[in-house]
């Protein structure tokens, strides 16, 4: 390996220790990452594995804007702080879409989640639905009933194969 590329590596698993709580970095970024840097300022912007987009790094604030996949790597992660929040099933699909999750509809959350930063919304059976901002801490999420919670940037439109079947005649 480059020594570029394991400096991009190891700031990018930096980042994430940081951004995430835990030393997750190595775990969410093994080695085999793409790293896609702006052509105009050669910073980092995107990490991919393989085909799939894992994370983009905003210029604004330097942290990591999880993807879909990104968000189920780190939901993966046995670690002591997951950024998730829990939803009622009654807003599953809403969530899956890209709509944002309301205070009233939040089953449990991290409480060391704190506003701003990025979560994983999850179901009760723990599947990963969407990943966004979250808007309060982890405290509030469980005791407001009302107001946004978490801005969802990113929905899991997965169907289901059940789920989804076509009225198509025999």
């Amino acid at each position: 390996m480059e020594m570029g590329k394991i400096k991009d590596l190891l700031k990018i698993r930096g980042i994430a220790n940081y951004q995430f709580r835990d030393d997750v970095g190595t775990l969410l970024f093994p080695d085999q990452v793409a790293i896609v840097k702006s052509r105009g300022t050669g910073r980092i912007r995107r990490v991919l594995l393989g085909k799939e987009l894992l994370a983009t790094l905003r210029p604004t604030d330097g942290f990591f804007s999880l993807s879909i996949d990104g968000a189920k790597r780190l939901a993966d992660i046995p670690s002591q702080f997951r950024p998730r929040v829990i939803v009622s099933d009654l807003v599953e699909e809403f969530v899956r879409s890209g709509r944002s999750v309301f205070a009233k509809h939040v089953l449990d959350a991290s409480r060391e989640i704190r506003p701003y930063d990025e979560v994983i919304v999850m179901n009760s059976k723990e599947e990963v639905l969407a990943c966004g901002r979250a808007l309060l801490n982890g405290e509030e999420m469980l005791q407001f009933s009302h107001g946004v919670a978490v801005r969802v940037r990113t929905g899991n439109k997965k169907i289901d194969a059940e789920n989804s079947k076509l009225d198509v005649p025999d």
